[in-house]
């Protein structure tokens, strides 16, 4: 099996990250003390951590959305902000993530007075400063922007159109989230469709605790291109006796298409969309596959980095160094850089980053 030594040295790319859900403990309690926020259940850092893990492990997405409330309520000034995301971008690097798209929902950090605008400011000037400082101890990171849209809220094309403002600064593209049940994604069409209009990129949060209507609505009515977590459309495939498998017409569009799936295997044992890593669909869709790539979505909430994602489904499905690779450049295929971008990223970092751990670990690689 992989060491996580050797998959924290390849150059990894993480798709679904929430800047909301990936705090440091000790930041959440100083940004409590500094902003004069009382809600945090300790001060400790250490138990603050394990806090948020007890809180969001409840098998639930709307139980383990209500943990949000204390980030976002530390959140809510400009120093904040760009603290809490130049740390994001420091942290992400590393963890050897060469590539990120981070996504946050600007309408949560306005109780103070802050502007929408402003908070999209003061967030991309902290990933440019901890890019900066990453890139200042060896560890280079490009850090995007994925502006997310309440799906709980009526703000959602006020939001498209921040995203749109903001799209030669860093941001990349668009997206819903929150809890699914009861809030399909066929409610913020105007939003879409000014999305569609401006040739701007959709990602939606899309089966996760909610079925294949959700998944069916967001590729159809709403022309996502990516689907946050995407974990049930396993709904529509029929696993035989002999291990054979039959795709559904929605399963096989979305593989046919290659709809990249952004599955987050911890954080949905969390919220209750599947029993265990071992028993995730990853194992299943990859077999099959589909375009699935690995993300950690919530960092604090689920104690986990990319490393330790790509190490647990390496262990519960077997994956070698090889695969590890064919992951991240279906990453890089599925974000939304441009292409130049992407074709640089696999030919200029991907490929040689991991062919160099190959010749220093002695494993051989094949062409993917």
């Amino acid at each position: 099996m992989l060491p996580i030594e050797t998959i924290r040295r390849v150059p990894k790319v993480v798709l679904h990250d929430h800047l909301d859900g990936g705090l440091r403990p000790a930041t959440v309690a100083d940004l409590a003390a500094e902003t004069g926020y009382r809600g945090l259940p300790t001060s400790d850092p250490a138990e603050l951590g394990r806090w948020f893990t007890r809180g969001a492990d409840r098998k639930s997405l709307e139980l383990y959305l209500e943990t949000f409330a204390h980030t976002v309520g530390v959140m809510q000034t400009r120093d904040a902000l760009e603290r809490v995301a130049a740390e994001c971008a420091e942290d992400l690097a590393a963890d050897g993530i060469v590539y990120a798209e981070v996504r946050f929902a600007p309408e949560l950090h306005t109780e103070r007075g802050l502007t929408l605008d402003e908070v999209v400011d003061s967030t991309l000037e902290g990933f440019r400063r901890g890019s900066e400082r990453a890139a200042g101890a060896g560890r280079r990171i490009d850090v995007r922007t994925i502006v997310t849209a309440m799906r709980t809220a009526a703000r959602s094309l006020e939001i498209a159109e921040l995203a749109v403002r903001w799209r030669d600064a860093g941001v990349v593209g668009f997206d819903i989230a929150g809890a699914e049940a009861g809030f399909p994604p066929s409610r913020h069409l105007d939003a879409f469709h000014f999305i569609a209009r401006e040739n701007f990129h959709i990602t939606i949060h899309a089966g996760e605790s909610f079925g294949l209507p959700s998944i069916w609505e967001a590729l159809q009515w709403c022309g996502a291109e990516r689907l946050g977590h995407g974990v049930r459309i396993v709904d529509d495939i029929t696993v035989n006796p002999d291990g054979t498998a039959e795709l559904g017409r929605l399963a096989a569009y979305v593989r046919d298409r290659r709809v990249p799936l952004e599955m987050c295997p911890t954080s949905n044992v969390h919220t209750g969309a599947t029993p265990s890593v071992e028993e995730h669909p990853f194992g299943l869709l990859r077999r099959l596959r589909f375009r699935v790539t690995v993300n950690t979505d919530n960092r604090l909430m689920s104690h986990v980095t990319l490393s330790d994602e790509l190490l647990a489904v390496a262990h519960a499905f077997e994956l070698g160094l090889d695969d590890i690779r064919w992951l991240q450049i279906n990453a890089v295929k599925s974000a939304f850089a441009h292409f130049e971008d992407r074709l640089r990223l696999i030919e200029g970092t991907i490929k040689p980053g991991f062919s160099l751990v190959a010749t220093e670990t002695g494993t051989a690689l094949t062409g993917i």
